[in-house]
């Protein structure tokens, strides 16, 4: 088995409780080494009043037995036969309960979001540690909790699972996975990272053949992906305010100059965090598109979207005046990677819908599309979940 050191990891708030998994891990491995056009999108959905969908949250709260199996897991890159097999694992429902109760649960009840689309700790799937074998089990291991987790909380949770991405390996080598999470656990989408390398981009920009297997069975199965870089193995870019950022930023310029919807015109992809540097630039991005011979700008709206995990006011104005409403989901990332509280408005950062309630370009329609319409067209699979999310809506939970 061929084995990956363990680099410096540039760490953040969110790499444990984010940084914290990664020191764990570390710890065990010393030696190892824009124009309104209508989105490209499903029917038209019911309204349900009262919904409020967030499409980003991810399970960073989890328990301490979990940091452990992963450690052991990575240890043993270097001795297979010491390699903890997923049953080893022994997690209770009690202990699951315990890890949300107090944090996304509550956070949904105080901020009034209906259903959060949960997937694994985004830093945590680490897909540049190890091999293939590695990532596979990892990333099964993850999502089989975040199967547990929605089970025990189907009113709260609807699940998106970690691919088991590799450098180097054909993307080919997820659809197993990304088929056995929406056929059999119910999920209804994937987190797609960009740069398995962990910040070192080794693998071919997101519109090359080589990406073409994962797309297809995501337009076999109707399910979108969310763009979403993992944990740094460069010291040169902090992971959640560079590497993050790089990683959403440089996905759209990649779509800019290609031609792979096309190919894919019914593939949907999400690029979280505003979109990176986009919004900001957006005059950069339509005269590169246009000095390139490029189709404008919002041909790309009909395939791509971006997501509301912009933490101050200014921000969220911002990206709701220069993208269309038709392309913004509700997000918050919670509990991620900013957990504080901003002294300037006695809330938390990550507390998005005070900011879309308060954006002034957004009508009351455009609201009701970017808190959940816009996420029930792009995860269509959503429509059977929704039932139990709805009978509870604007009810404490």
């Amino acid at each position: 088995m061929s084995t990956m050191n363990v680099r410096r990891i540039s760490g953040c708030p969110c790499c444990i409780s984010r940084r914290g998994f990664l020191g764990t891990i570390a710890a065990g491995v010393v030696g190892l080494a824009a124009s309104k056009t209508k989105a490209q999108v499903a029917a038209p959905v019911p309204q349900m009043p009262g919904l409020v969908i967030d499409c980003h949250g991810h399970y960073t709260t989890e328990p301490q037995a979990l940091f452990g199996w992963r450690k052991r897991q990575i240890a043993a890159l270097n001795d297979p036969g010491q390699t903890p097999r997923p049953d080893e694992l022994k997690i209770s429902d009690d202990e699951l309960r315990d890890s949300v109760e107090g944090a996304q649960l509550r956070f949904q009840r105080e901020r009034g979001t209906t259903l959060t689309i949960l997937s694994p700790r985004a830093s945590g799937m680490g897909h540049h540690i190890g091999n293939a074998d590695t990532s596979l089990a990892w990333s099964r291991v993850s999502n089989d909790l975040i199967y547990r987790l929605v089970t025990l909380y189907p009113s709260n949770f609807v699940g998106v699972c970690q691919l088991p991405q590799t450098p180097g390996v054909s993307p080919a080598n997820c659809r197993g996975e990304l088929e056995r999470c929406v056929k059999e656990l119910g999920f209804v989408g994937c987190n797609l990272n960009p740069d398995p390398s962990g910040g070192h981009w080794r693998d071919p920009p997101l519109t090359d053949r080589f990406w073409y297997p994962i797309y297809e069975t995501m337009v076999e199965l109707d399910v979108p992906a969310m763009i979403h870089v993992s944990a740094s193995d460069n010291p040169n870019f902090h992971a959640t305010g560079a590497h993050y950022i790089n990683g959403d930023t440089t996905a759209f310029m990649q779509f800019i100059t290609s031609d792979l919807f096309r190919d894919f015109p019914t593939i949907r992809f999400i690029i979280p965090h505003g979109g990176g540097a986009v919004p900001y630039h957006w005059g950069r991005y339509r005269g590169l598109a246009q000095d390139m011979k490029r189709p404008p700008l919002t041909e790309l709206l009909r395939n791509v979207y971006f997501d509301t995990c912009v933490y101050h006011q200014a921000g969220i104005d911002l990206l709701t005046r220069v993208v269309p409403a038709d392309n913004i989901l509700f997000a918050s990332e919670m509990v991620g990677a900013v957990r504080g509280i901003d002294p300037e408005t006695g809330h938390y950062f990550d507390d998005t819908k005070r900011y879309i309630d308060a954006a002034p370009s957004l009508s009351d329609e455009d609201r009701r599309k970017v808190l959940a319409g816009n996420a029930q067209r792009v995860f269509p699979r959503l429509a059977a979940k929704l039932p139990a999310a709805a009978s509870t809506s604007g009810v404490p939970r």
